[in-house]
């Protein structure tokens, strides 16, 4: 049907094996498919289509079976207080993002700005950002398939550069929510101000001064980024844990080494070439579901893989 409708510009789809397959088949194979799907969701046209989603709307319906019906779904802000919404279990996420903005306030032309995304509330005060939900994504079927994750639903802004900002300062429901997610990040020293500009932080925050606090914290290394997880890198040598976050049009990476030294990365967004994503299941040293992200950089004219594995 893609085809049909978009000719060439969709990835061939690839060969199947018309033998018994064995192991080593089954999983090139499984590889191709996951390399065809990543391929396949890089145009937006294609992403965007009637015959994209409804596929993709029944596939999830259909894997958790869930049928399309009434249901209240909680979309939490950074400060912790949620918005409840009336929706269908069979709403996307674009639609559900859409109710949100309009409940908050916020104009049809600052949604662009602005994301849903599933998180979790660890019990030692730790935040992590499971991942960006898909706008063809279904939020409450997706919830239900993580419930021993205890995901929540949340609203973030989602874009690269700081000084995007400006544009969201003259709405109201805007501002508030870039102010929320901004002192978030200072609570949980995501951000990394020096002690007087702390001190200035704290007063335009008892003053309630919220323009002038985001103007402040712009100034500040990591502001605006998404924290991940800890995982293990594979750079400058095999076996490192780093923490990583990205923003700014980086990927920011504290890499601890062996000798129990730790390293800062930059690895910078204009200098990757391409992305490969692979899901590896439970490993013989982790009972954990792996993903394998790797990607081609441009070091000094040299390109490399940059390996890293995280835990699901």
């Amino acid at each position: 049907q893609l085809r049909q409708l978009f000719g060439s510009a969709v990835p061939a789809f690839p060969p199947k094996f018309y033998l018994a397959m064995t192991k080593s088949m089954a999983d090139e194979r499984q590889s191709q498919l996951e390399q065809y799907l990543q391929n396949v969701t890089l145009d937006s046209n294609i992403t965007n289509s009637d015959v994209f989603i409804g596929f993709f709307q029944n596939l999830q319906q259909d894997t958790f079976k869930i049928q399309t019906q009434r249901a209240f779904l909680d979309v939490y802000l950074a400060d912790g207080s949620n918005i409840r919404l009336d929706i269908q279990t069979s709403d996307t996420a674009e639609r559900v993002l859409e109710v949100t903005s309009c409940k908050m306030g916020l104009s049809r032309e600052l949604i662009k700005y602005f994301s849903l995304f599933f998180f979790q509330d660890h019990d030692d005060g730790v935040l992590s950002v499971v991942k960006k939900v898909a706008d063809f994504e279904l939020p409450y079927v997706s919830l239900q398939s993580m419930k021993e994750l205890r995901c929540k639903l949340g609203i973030r802004k989602w874009y690269m550069d700081p000084s995007l900002d400006i544009l969201l300062m003259d709405c109201r429901a805007s501002l508030n929510l870039l102010y929320m997610q901004a002192t978030q990040e200072v609570k949980r020293n995501w951000v990394k101000p020096t002690e007087g500009q702390m001190q200035k932080l704290q007063f335009l925050q008892k003053e309630a001064n919220k323009a002038k606090f985001l103007e402040l914290i712009r100034e500040m290394q990591f502001y605006g980024y998404i924290r991940l997880d800890p995982c293990i890198f594979g750079y400058p040598e095999e076996g490192c844990s780093a923490d990583i976050c990205v923003g700014n049009d980086e990927i920011n990476c504290c890499i601890k080494l062996s000798t129990n030294q730790t390293k800062d990365v930059s690895f910078k967004i204009n200098r990757l070439r391409s992305w490969q994503v692979t899901f590896l299941g439970a490993t013989k040293d982790s009972e954990e579901d792996t993903l394998e992200l790797r990607f081609e950089y441009n070091d000094s004219g040299t390109w490399q893989w940059i390996i890293l594995y995280t835990k699901q």
